[in-house]
């Protein structure tokens, strides 16, 4: 099997025990990460939110025969970071029938990185289409 996107780029996701269905997320800072400047790609910080969105939503709606994917992300970068870890917290602001949105915060060393809106689409399972 191929390594997958999150696994290339050490990108951790778990559930974090919260009644609200929130998400954690993190990666350390790799040369993988960066951008020519030394300091972690834009692209990084929108992957992180949707990983950890796409991951929850999966989580909680795979056992009724439905998958997910993206459908939306809007990433604003608010502050560089050139090492450390990078930990996202993503919570549900929306649990539809067809869609799911996250709200997204990122943070490094304590300083808020990134904030991103995330809307998943959900759809039946392929096989199950008849």
């Amino acid at each position: 099997m191929t390594e997958t996107f999150q696994e290339h780029h050490g990108i951790r996701c778990e559930p974090t025990g919260d009644p609200d269905g929130s998400w954690r997320a993190s990666f350390e800072i790799e040369d993988i990460h960066r951008q020519p400047y030394g300091i972690v790609h834009g692209g990084m910080y929108a992957a992180l939110a949707e990983s950890v969105a796409s991951v929850g939503t999966m989580v909680a709606v795979a056992e009724d025969g439905y998958i997910c994917m993206g459908q939306s992300n809007t990433t604003n970068f608010l502050r560089p970071a050139a090492e450390g870890l990078v930990e996202a917290l993503a919570v549900p602001i929306h649990r539809g029938r067809t869609t799911w949105v996250w709200d997204v915060e990122i943070v490094g060393s304590g300083k808020r990185l990134a904030r991103s809106t995330v809307t998943m689409a959900v759809r039946p399972r392929p096989d199950d289409r008849g």
